[in-house]
């Protein structure tokens, strides 16, 4: 499990992150490689290498990721709500 520090507004909080697996598919254009993944709809990059490409797709899933839990956060902000991890198998 990664642990990180976010802000929240003014306050600054340790989030705990689980470690998850994606699907990117790459199709490769002209000189380009196009990146994406099947299951997180907006992580897109566009590379001239696979490697760099690779590496463009984790950082775009990373962002999105934590961009969703901070937003996630401030809609919930005094808000009386239950927390608990789902496991799933897909």
């Amino acid at each position: 499990m990664l642990k990180s520090y976010i802000m929240i507004g003014k306050t600054e909080k340790l989030v705990f992150y689980m470690q998850n697996s994606f699907t990117a598919v790459f199709e490769k254009i002209d000189d380009w490689y196009i990146g994406y993944v099947q299951e997180l709809p907006g992580a897109n990059v566009q590379e001239r290498t696979l490697e760099e490409a690779r590496e463009s797709l984790k950082e775009a899933i990373q962002l999105i990721l934590i961009s969703n839990r901070e937003l996630a956060e401030q809609q919930l902000c005094g808000k009386d709500v239950v927390r608990e991890q789902i496991t799933i198998t897909a």
